[in-house]
């Protein structure tokens, strides 16, 4: 069980401690997390003792496409043999041109393409792009939504814990529930806003899934006063919930969209924000405004990986693939959790699938008893529990950043039928051999608490 903290005493975890960030070192030995990576391909991760994982994180989905995947480092050479101009020169980037058109072939009407590195940079050109078109000012977003942790996206963050310390932010930021037009309508009327900000799955609140049309119902609500739907798809966009973009599902196209890290195949570090030609220049159409949005940094390496990422997800049929895959994950985790105690909801689409865990009608008498304290409990202990009792069995996973009850399955787009069982199979052991409160307690208390005293000590 504590093999995890041999991590802690590596030489690079030591250096990490000391000069980047010693609580998160401290905290990963805490939760289990007590290892340092030496190696990644395809669904496969290595630690430094030269144990294998089976990686059902993907780096939060920026390895849609599997870690290191051959097409991409292939690409990646040549792009480095072509002695490639990366810094912004005053002139066109004929890469940066190349992954622009695709994406809008692609995306099309959404034929304007911004490109950046990070997904908090083409959160702001979002923003930046809806004040530009619109003339106005307040900005529209959801209670327990996640747009990364630059000052842009913190504004319009639905998690007061990771917005309240850096107040204050962006101006004329407002808060509506989640799948709820009402309270859209309500905001539509009385703010005028330049955007309504939204995530077509909100992931990091527990992979909760909209009813019904919601998005496309909200974005006719938009486009009727006036206000541009933005669609932030960094974590569901390419191929991730089954189609190359999750609103395709709903038969609407947004105004904005915003795409983050999984477009440079987890390789180099690549964002896009992509818009209509009508909106686009409306915001920077004129020669006083053209230059009102762009980066030094052309990254030419960075374009030419990810349009072999884009090539990728279209030849080898990875979006449908992750339909298919994640039609499996689901079944078969209802099929085996359907009756847990503890276990409240199987949600998810293609393959991003959270379960969700906390007391049910099932749950014993102390958890009829005392329904309050369980569901705090499981809202702080569960899903970690879960996870450190998979990374014990070679699995790697996360639950929610937001909500810790919801344990996350993400894998590469890549993973097969085989991986899939593998791990239903393991959570389905794990979760049946504790179906009693008292005995789930005590295994949480007794991973957690020996974990704490090690990484504390270490």
């Amino acid at each position: 069980m504590l093999r995890a903290m041999r991590g802690l005493s590596h030489p690079a975890a030591q250096k990490y401690a000391a000069h980047v960030n010693p609580t998160l070192v401290n905290v990963l030995g805490a939760f289990g997390y007590g290892r340092v990576w030496a190696r990644a391909k395809g669904t496969s991760l290595w630690d430094t003792d030269g144990n294998e994982y089976l990686d059902f994180l993907a780096a939060s989905g920026a390895a849609n496409l599997g870690h290191n995947p051959p097409k991409l480092l292939e690409r990646l050479r040549d792009g480095l043999d072509d002695d490639p101009p990366n810094l912004g020169q005053a002139g066109v980037s004929a890469p940066a041109a190349d992954l622009a058109a695709a994406l809008a072939k692609l995306a099309a009407p959404l034929t304007r393409v911004l490109l950046g590195a990070t997904a908090g940079e083409a959160i702001d050109s979002a923003l930046k792009i809806a004040r530009a078109a619109t003339r106005r000012k307040p900005l529209v977003h959801c209670r327990g939504g996640f747009h990364g942790s630059g000052i842009g996206g913190l504004s319009i963050s639905g998690h007061g814990r990771l917005r309240d310390p850096f107040e204050p932010l962006v101006g004329q930021c407002y808060e509506i529930p989640f799948d709820d037009l009402a309270a859209l309508a309500k905001a539509l009327d009385e703010k005028k806003p330049a955007a309504f900000v939204v995530e077509p799955i909100q992931v990091e609140a527990g992979v909760v899934v909209p009813r019904g049309d919601y998005l496309r119902q909200a974005h006719a609500m938009c486009k009727k006063a006036g206000t541009l739907l933005v669609l932030d798809e960094v974590q569901t966009g390419l191929g991730r919930t089954g189609k190359m973009f999750a609103y395709d599902h709903d038969g609407f196209v947004p105004d904005v969209l915003v795409l983050g890290e999984a477009l440079g195949g987890g390789i180099v570090p690549m964002s896009a924000t992509l818009t209509t030609e009508e909106v686009h220049d409306r915001a920077y159409g004129r020669m006083d405004r053209f230059d009102l949005q762009g980066a030094t940094y052309g990254n030419a390496l960075g374009c030419r990986i990810a349009l072999a990422t884009l090539e990728t997800l279209e030849t080898d049929g990875l979006a449908e693939a992750a339909r298919e895959r994640g039609e499996l994950l689901l079944e078969r985790l209802r099929d085996e959790l359907g009756d847990h105690p503890f276990v409240k909801a199987v949600r998810g689409r293609g393959l991003l699938v959270g379960i969700e865990l906390g007391p049910t009608r099932a749950s014993g008498l102390l958890g009829r008893l005392l329904p309050s304290l369980v569901e705090g409990l499981s809202r702080r202990i569960f899903g970690q529990w879960l996870a450190v009792r998979l990374l014990e069995r070679g699995i790697v996973c996360q639950p929610a950043s937001q909500q810790w009850n919801v344990l996350k399955l993400a894998p590469p787009l890549t993973v097969t039928a085989k991986e899939i069982d593998r791990v239903v199979d393991a959570i389905a052991d794990v979760l049946a051999q504790n179906r009693d409160l008292k005995v789930l307690l005590a295994d949480a208390g007794q991973r957690f608490g020996a974990q704490l005293i090690a990484s504390w000590s270490a």
